[in-house]
């Protein structure tokens, strides 16, 4: 048996109960019987990003963290599963990109993989410039390298601040 793989997972909610609904998604995930937790991040919460012209005070502001997980899932299947946990928690996943939501579960890294599909770009196209991914990622993963950038999460925060 190949020897599992090493992800870490983005988690966010600003609708209804937010730590809850981010608890509730890392408990998904323990049970599901197809990844392994091996450490999470402390929660934080962060401004909302919406897109220019729109009033960030009438967004609720994210409750954010990070897992880091081990799992013999594909980046694809990976991808699947936590889009099924992001449906049973009431995400609508129709919405538009901007919209508020019960629970956002993002793949930042997976392994160092290098992908872009249709469907899921790895690592996170984004990541390197949002300070609500990389400070919760900063505490299970400090020393991680971005496999594009070169740098580790610690440097690519520290650039942000």
């Amino acid at each position: 048996m190949a020897s599992p793989k090493i992800a870490y997972i983005g988690i966010g909610a600003n609708l209804g109960d937010r730590r809850a609904n981010c608890k509730a998604a890392v408990r998904m995930l323990e049970t599901s019987g197809l990844v392994r937790i091996t450490a999470c991040s402390g929660w934080y919460e962060t401004e909302p990003l919406v897109p220019n012209g729109t009033d960030s005070t009438r967004v609720n502001k994210f409750i954010n963290g990070a897992v880091k997980i081990e799992t013999a899932l594909g980046p694809k299947e990976l991808l699947g599963l936590l889009k099924k946990i992001e449906t049973s928690l009431g995400r609508d996943l129709s919405a538009q990109k901007w919209a508020s939501r019960r629970i956002d579960l993002d793949i930042l890294f997976y392994d160092d993989v290098v992908m872009s599909a249709d469907e899921l770009t790895i690592p996170h196209p984004e990541l390197h410039k949002r300070l609500f991914v990389l400070e919760p990622l900063c505490d299970i993963a400090p020393a991680f390298i971005h496999p594009v950038i070169g740098k580790t999460v610690a440097v690519l925060k520290e650039e942000l601040i």
